[in-house]
């Protein structure tokens, strides 16, 4: 329903400020009146349409200060020869579909970017291919935009000199949707972008995060994949998020994981799947938190707290094969788990309801050493470390003592 808003408001929003009947379409070629993308743009009127045709076009600081519509037949390129920013938005609705954009300069005094938004509402970014770019959308201050169905690519490999796939900052009202974003800083990066939907995006290879947001309250994010990244996702200091059916896979590394969580409050994460993560979520001063009907397969660590965690609930996930279910660092204990399934879970059902009669405690002594002497991780698998994991579930000395699923189920919740 939120995205059906959004985007009805954004070309409701289009249609309303190009209602004058005089608009005129404009041809940009080689052999046409006008060759040039930037001079058909300063010869037209306000809600003109410019159809440039295939081909190459050498260009650079293309300025939109006026609602128009810009499309690409054939996929035309705009090579910026890597010397600056290639299209700058600076009016209300405006439309660029159907364009390859590459080759943006590298600055580090400027934010270079192939479409760079300032200022602008009601705006759609559609379709189009950025390659080599340094950032790829950037959008500021401008509210009800979609961007949709874009491939964004560059080739980098170290943060300082990188940007990130589509920035936004200070907006709301943004759909971001379809859109395809590999060898980037971060692929999407939101800071201060309130009530916007983030969805059906595939983020992967980048070198810093797959989807990084801050300040950003009242945002959905629904069914985006996330491969491969430097980590998956990380989400600090918001609140009122809802983030569901996305998939973080095979963010493997060091100090990796599919979701990092820090000062994030009342949000709802259900149905995602962690995959292979080195830690499926990292959570830090997190409070409020509904985790729900989520898969935890194959990670290094499936949840790992970090401290100032309380009244979260962890209820009908499945923890599938991780080294560590869950890791904690200290002693006391505010989050709830409930009806969980755990594949370490050696109970039993005696009455056949479902429902272990021999509550699970998650929580192994192991872990808790490993967090303060991580080179004891080559013990994982010894007899040692069975036994002494068996003496503390027996006898809680390290671990919170009250940190036990009451009710595990004995069958996978989520196939």
């Amino acid at each position: 329903m939120k995205q059906f808003r959004f985007v009805l408001g954004i070309f409701i929003g289009a249609l309303l400020l190009s209602l004058p009947a005089a608009a005129v379409t404009t041809e940009v070629c080689a052999t046409c009146a006008v060759k040039s993308v930037k001079d058909a743009v300063l010869q037209a009127s306000p809600y003109d349409t410019i159809l440039v045709r295939g081909g190459t076009y050498l260009e650079n600081n293309i300025i939109i200060d006026k609602p128009l519509v810009l499309l690409g037949e054939n996929a035309p390129v705009i090579d910026g020869q890597y010397l600056a920013g290639i299209v700058e938005i600076k009016s209300d609705s405006v439309t660029l579909r159907g364009f390859v954009l590459q080759n943006v300069g590298l600055s580090y005094t400027q934010d270079f970017a192939a479409i760079h938004i300032g200022n602008s509402d009601y705006f759609v970014i559609a379709d189009n291919v950025l390659k080599d770019v340094f950032f790829g959308i950037y959008v500021q201050k401008s509210d009800y935009g979609l961007i949709h169905q874009n491939t964004i690519s560059s080739q980098a490999v170290e943060e300082f000199n990188s940007g990130n796939g589509i920035h936004i900052w200070h907006c709301k009202n943004i759909t971001v949707t379809g859109n395809h974003l590999s060898r980037l800083r971060d692929g999407i990066y939101l800071e201060f972008v309130e009530e916007s939907l983030i969805t059906d995006n595939i983020s992967t290879n980048n070198i810093r995060y797959g989807l990084h947001f801050m300040f950003s309250n009242h945002d959905d994010y629904y069914d985006n994949v996330f491969i491969n990244n430097g980590a998956g996702v990380a989400v600090m200091f918001s609140k009122f998020i809802n983030m569901k059916r996305n998939k973080f896979l095979r963010n493997w590394g060091t100090a990796s994981f599919g979701l990092l969580l820090k000062e994030i409050y009342d949000a709802e994460i259900e149905q995602n799947l962690f995959e292979e993560n080195t830690i499926g979520v990292n959570i830090e001063g997190t409070n409020r938190i509904n985790y729900k009907n989520n898969r935890f397969v194959g990670n290094g660590w499936a949840v790992k707290f970090t401290g100032g965690c309380y009244a979260n609930i962890f209820t009908g996930n499945d923890f599938l094969s991780n080294s560590f279910d869950v890791s904690y660092n200290t002693k006391m204990n505010d989050n709830l788990f409930d009806h969980n399934y755990w594949s370490s879970y050696a109970g039993y059902d005696l009455d056949k309801d479902g429902i272990g009669d021999v509550p699970y405690r998650p929580v192994k002594l192991f872990s808790y050493i490993v967090n303060r002497t991580p080179e004891t991780i080559i013990l994982l698998r010894s007899l040692f470390i069975d036994i002494l994991n068996f003496s503390e579930k027996v006898s809680p000395v390290f671990t919170p003592d009250d940190l036990l699923d009451t009710s595990p189920s004995m069958k996978i919740i989520n196939d």
